[in-house]
C-alpha cells in the first residue's frame, strides 16, 4: 500500500480512538456524577437499564480500541493491509469498511463458514 493511503488509513484509525475515548471519559463523568433519589422505581429502573446499555456499548469500545492499537502497531510494522491468514492484500474497500480488519474477505468468508458448521 501506498504511503498515502497509509496515512489515511492511520488518520482514520485515530480519529475514531480519540472518539471512542472521548465517549468513555463523557460516561465515566455522567456516571460518576450524583444522582437524585427517585420516588418512582419504575424511573429508577429505566435509569439503571440505560446505563448498563451504555456499559455493554462502552465495553464493546474497549475492546474495538485494542483493535485500533493494533491496526496502528501493523501500520507502523509495515504490514497493515495484508490477511494474516494467506498474506494476501486486504482490498481497500474492505479496509474502508472495517479498518481494523486482519482478514481478506475470502479468508473470513471461509473462517464464518466454518464457525457455522461446527455450530450445527
Amino acid at each position: 500500500m501506498d504511503p498515502d493511503r497509509l496515512e489515511y488509513f492511520r488518520n482514520l484509525l485515530q480519529e475514531r480512538l480519540a472518539e471512542i475515548l472521548g465517549e468513555a471519559d463523557k460516561t465515566r463523568s455522567d456516571m460518576t456524577g450524583v444522582i437524585a433519589p427517585f420516588p418512582d422505581p419504575t424511573d429508577r429502573a429505566t435509569l439503571e437499564t440505560d446505563r448498563n446499555f451504555t456499559l455493554r456499548i462502552r465495553d464493546r469500545e474497549r475492546k474495538l480500541i485494542s483493535k485500533i492499537r493494533e491496526a496502528l502497531d501493523r501500520i507502523d510494522a509495515g504490514t497493515y493491509g495484508y490477511c494474516e491468514l494467506c498474506g494476501g492484500e486486504i482490498t481497500e474497500k474492505r479496509l474502508k469498511a472495517r479498518p481494523v480488519t486482519t482478514m481478506c474477505i475470502a479468508c473470513k468468508s471461509g473462517q464464518e463458514a466454518l464457525e457455522r458448521s461446527r455450530g450445527q
